[in-house]
């Protein structure tokens, strides 16, 4: 049985032009979770060909397969000290269960078969973490989707549609979530002295102009929102930007969706209409889009390594 994993893909190293990507020393048992729903999926990509499909379409197809999956919070949280790379899928909230599904849909492109866990958490790594790399440090994680769609745009991952399709700036946001309440999180509480960095952190993405769609515009751009783009709910602040995350599902009839990890529903589920489900909390102002990009070709075009501001 394997106690650690050892996380240096030789073919992501080619294509990244790395010699070897995040450290992981935690067990392997830790940071994945769900091998043989991994093998499901992969059985399922390869006897439908979703590798044919565009990426978008790609996402979709893996968020589909994930429908009922349970909604679990903390599945990050997997040591008092060491950040890893970690998939679980027995159990996804709003966020991982977008990215799991982005990046099972990436890792299709970068092989023809023999998918392996360790090639979903390569994906992870490169859309979870600052620059792509996870350094063993807890804020090497991208905390906040702000500073994810920052991140990854900057290396050519992701398109932020937001302000092209009508997004107002979000005047008078502050961000303080994870350094106000540091004790809620396992690596926070055991390494309080990386709270003044969450601390700059928080300002930096906050000295940023953010922008939103409000919700009574949506209906006039759903029609430009594509199946597998990112959506990410916005709040009324003052504190923090957004509220939620899903994926875009556009039906056979045209109509399109929300898709996410639902802690209402407790599951994964394809809900109402996208611009009825902002109507359903007053505490919702508009929505976020983003579509992402192939690894390779964004890396290859655009660079995968960005320093840090």
């Amino acid at each position: 049985m394997r106690t650690a994993v050892v996380f240096a893909p030789l073919l992501l190293g080619f294509i990244f032009g790395v010699e070897s990507r995040g450290a992981i020393n935690l067990p392997y048992a830790t940071v994945f979770k769900g091998e043989s729903q991994f093998e499901e999926l992969v059985q399922k990509a390869q006897s439908e060909n979703w590798r044919s499909l565009p990426l978008g379409e790609r996402t979709v197809a893996v968020g589909l397969a994930l429908l009922g999956t349970p909604y679990k919070n903390y599945t990050l949280e997997i040591d008092a000290h060491t950040e890893s790379p970690s998939v679980n899928l027995r159990g996804v909230d709003c966020w991982t269960y977008f990215e799991i599904s982005l990046g099972f849909a990436r890792m299709l492109e970068l092989k023809t078969s023999g998918y392996s866990p360790s090639d979903l958490l390569a994906m992870i790594e490169l859309d979870r973490y600052r620059a792509g790399r996870c350094n063993g440090i807890y804020t090497s994680r991208l905390h906040y989707l702000e500073d994810w769609i920052y991140d990854n745009e900057r290396r050519g991952l992701v398109t932020n549609l937001t302000r092209s399709l009508g997004g107002v700036p979000m005047r008078g946001r502050y961000l303080n979530e994870m350094s106000k309440y540091w004790r809620d999180s396992r690596y926070l509480r055991n390494n309080p002295g990386l709270v003044p960095a969450m601390r700059q952190i928080e300002n930096r993405i906050s000295s940023r102009t953010i922008y939103q769609i409000p919700k009574r515009e949506v209906p006039e751009i759903e029609s430009k929102i594509h199946s597998g783009d990112v959506v990410c709910i916005t709040g009324n602040g003052p504190e923090g930007y957004t509220e939620h995350v899903g994926l875009a599902y556009r039906d056979g009839a045209g109509v399109l969706h929300f898709m996410h990890a639902s802690k209402d529903a407790g599951e994964v589920i394809v809900d109402v209409p996208l611009h009825s489900y902002l109507y359903r909390y007053r505490k919702f102002a508009g929505i976020m889009v983003v579509r992402p990009r192939e690894a390779v070709r964004s890396a290859t075009s655009a660079g995968a390594s960005v320093s840090m501001e």
